[in-house]
């Protein structure tokens, strides 16, 4: 036993000797914790929503004050008609519409049920759904207080709710073609952040350092098998994700083959860049998985980044799935093509120079 407790005893102050130990304990945890504390929730606190009001009498602006006075609804327009309610939506400068008839007071006064229609951005169906739901319950609520108010005893106003881009609201679509940038981001990072550090720590580095290659010949041999292996795994799953699971891909092919492109520079330029820091294909995978579970809880897979704090926001501006997955599910549902998405083009094309030129300079840094 007294054996046993002098090694166990050993490890911890092998462990906590290590600076770079150190800081992989405490650093990455709290950050962690930070990031998924505030940006990984389903939870909606500021749903934008446009007004298309007819109606000329009081129910429809009590209804419209329900929803305006609503925490989790913000209104950011009101329009004369359903023109201009498409392009907001596309915009996501709303999520939801919400339409009253010329008839909704004359309809509940004469009690007769009043249509009342809401158009829902259904590209993220979870975020859709639960928007629904919310606006459900301030109709409930406005059914309950005029029914109270004017003894009717049938639903005063019957919803007609229509999803775009998703109709059936299949989590599928909505989650499956953002799997198509996880899994690709994964593998690219994971294949160019050993590349360099496999070679260091077998000792086959140093013998390429002193061939006639320069250093930017060896980064960019070393990025290819990243480029392609990413290509082919982004490829295999776009064919099983629109073959196998069904998910409709009504873009242009082209616009997803330049997003995806893009994307894998700026993935390879980040793996290469742990490659150069790290000293053991160990703190190379550590420092993959580190970045890699941020990246993509801060990429909007899963949760709106609309949701999440402005601070948090600004952050992913520097995240590249943050563009891929727009374009993805812009070219999958939304029949985007390359016009529609040059404003996601640029950003991820200026990491991909960011990234590869920080990757050489790091590389030729531990070269010296």
């Amino acid at each position: 036993m007294a054996r046993l407790f002098a090694l166990i005893r050993k490890e911890f102050l092998a462990l906590l000797r290590d600076k770079a130990s150190r800081m992989v304990l405490i650093g990455p945890p709290l950050i962690q914790l930070l990031v998924f504390s505030y940006a990984a929730t389903f939870d909606l606190n500021n749903i934008p929503f446009v007004v298309i009001n007819e109606d000329p009498g009081l129910a429809g602006r009590q209804l419209v004050a329900r929803f305006a006075g609503a925490p989790a609804f913000h209104q950011v327009a009101t329009l004369p008609s359903t023109v201009g309610m498409a392009a907001m939506i596309d915009r996501h400068d709303a999520l939801l519409a919400l339409h009253i008839d010329r008839t909704f007071t004359r309809s509940l006064l004469a009690g007769r049920p009043a249509p009342l229609q809401i158009v829902i951005d259904g590209r993220n169906s979870n975020t859709a759904a639960i928007a629904l739901s919310y606006a459900s319950d301030i109709v409930l609520g406005f059914n309950a207080g005029w029914a109270a108010a004017h003894g009717s005893a049938i639903a005063p106003a019957v919803l007609d709710v229509r999803a775009w881009y998703n109709p059936n609201l299949l989590s599928r679509w909505f989650v499956v073609p953002g799997i198509v940038g996880l899994l690709t981001f994964v593998v690219t990072v994971l294949v160019s952040g050993l590349s360099v550090v496999r070679e260091r720590e077998a000792g086959t580095f140093d013998q390429i350092m002193v061939t006639p290659y320069r250093p930017w010949e060896i980064l960019m041999a070393k990025a290819t098998p990243g480029l392609v292996i990413g290509s082919a795994e982004a490829a295999l799953i776009v064919v099983v994700a629109v073959f196998w699971f069904g998910v409709p891909l009504i873009g242009s092919l082209p616009a997803l083959a330049l997003g995806l492109e893009l994307f894998l520079i700026s993935a390879t330029g980040i793996g290469l860049m742990i490659s150069s820091l790290a000293a053991t294909q160990q703190q190379g995978l550590l420092g993959a998985f580190l970045f890699l579970v941020p990246a993509i809880i801060l990429s909007g897979f899963a949760t709106p980044i609309a949701n999440m704090p402005r601070a948090v926001q600004y952050a992913t501006y520097i995240n590249p799935m943050r563009y891929l997955m727009v374009i993805l599910r812009g070219t999958f549902l939304e029949g985007d093509g390359v016009a529609d998405l040059i404003s996601q083009y640029w950003p991820l094309a200026l990491l991909g120079i960011v990234s590869m030129a920080a990757a050489t300079f790091l590389a030729q840094r531990r070269m010296t």
